[in-house]
């Protein structure tokens, strides 16, 4: 193995999450990872903080405190709920045939 090789980062999937912080439009506390399959509102930035640490574990590195308007994005989970939702329909018209 070279020298180049073993100084590559790891894989993305072995890094942990990471998460954006920041006040939505309405003035609540978002914290949401990078992704947007994780993520909520808070009453202040501590509590967003919390959550954001604890989901990371803890990793120093994985918390961005976003500059102007973070408005939480539900998209992803509402696209990967139908998608789940038409997989099991589709399981279910196979048992019944």
């Amino acid at each position: 193995m070279e020298k180049a090789e073993q100084a590559s980062e790891p894989p993305s999937c072995l890094l942990p999450p990471t998460f954006m912080i920041g006040c939505n439009s309405r003035g609540n506390w978002v914290a949401q990872e990078k992704s947007g399959t994780r993520g909520g509102l808070f009453i202040n930035c501590a509590e967003a903080l919390k959550y954001a640490k604890f989901e990371s574990g803890n990793y120093p590195h994985a918390v961005v405190m976003v500059s102007g308007t973070l408005e939480l994005d539900t998209s992803f989970t509402t696209a990967r709920t139908d998608v789940l939702q038409g997989a099991d329909r589709n399981r279910r018209q196979r048992r019944a045939a």
